[in-house]
Formats: structure tokens, sequence, C-alpha cells
């Protein structure tokens, strides 16, 4: 899979090892930066990475300090569902009940290792449609 990923500042440390952990699974990871931990803006990151999910990305990951800024500025965008996780069960759900397209984390929240792992399961968990897709196409038809 084709996966952007970004931080701001506070996640750039997190955000290199969520790149190795996708590499290392075989996905393709599209650094859309920052690349230091001089103070930056998120929206410019966040924008970046909803704009590849609308053209060929196939996720988003970003990470922020909390992640919450990070998903307000890329739910901005048509056909992005973006949701901030901080535990597995939530990752499961955003996917299979609300077909997220990007997860947002806070680094300053979880350490990296719960965020691998919280990034396997969104990863592996398939939309279930059904009786989710009208609910889905209802989000959509706000954009």
């Amino acid at each position: 899979m084709r996966i952007a990923i970004a931080s701001d500042h506070g996640g750039v440390e997190a955000k290199s090892s969520l790149i190795r952990f996708l590499k290392d699974q075989g996905h393709e990871a599209l650094d859309m930066g920052t690349h230091n931990s001089e103070s930056c803006d998120y929206p410019d990151y966040a924008s970046a990475v909803a704009k590849a999910v609308q053209g060929d990305a196939d996720y988003g990951v970003l990470v922020c300090g909390t992640g919450i800024g990070m998903a307000m500025t890329a739910n901005r965008f048509a056909g992005v569902r973006a949701a901030v996780i901080a535990d597995a069960f939530s990752a499961s759900m955003c996917r299979e009940h609300n077909n997220a397209n990007v997860i947002c984390f806070g680094a300053r929240l979880l350490a990296v290792p719960a965020m691998e792992r919280f990034l396997d399961v969104f990863l592996k968990t398939s939309f279930a449609g059904g009786r989710h897709e009208g609910r889905v196409a209802k989000i959509n038809s706000y954009d």
C-alpha cells in the first residue's frame, strides 16, 4: 500500500519510527514532512497528507502532540475521514464502521510501540460496508 505520512515538530521522531515500521511491513511510505524539530504549522503537513489521500495514497498517517489538530485539518478535505486513535479497538472500529482513511496519533500521549500496534490494526481492518455504507455516504455528503 501507498501510505502518506507527516508530522509537525512534536511528532517528527515518532514519524521516523513509523516510516521504518511501514517499510518493514512492505508498504510504501510517502514522507510529507516535517523533517526536523523546529516549530512549524501542523495544518501545512495535515493538508499535504489529505491531498495525497485524495489522490494516489491508499491511507494517511498524521502525528502531532495530540493528533487533534491534524485530524481537524485533514477532515476539511473532501473524501478524507481522519480519526484520532489511542487504542486498538478504536483503530479497528474507525476502519470497520467509518471507513477512515487517515489515522492520527498524539506523540505526547502514546509511545511509538503503541502507535505501531494501532497502525497495524488500522491497516489490517476492512470496511464492513452494509448498514455502514449509508452512514459514510452521509458523512461524505457534507463535503
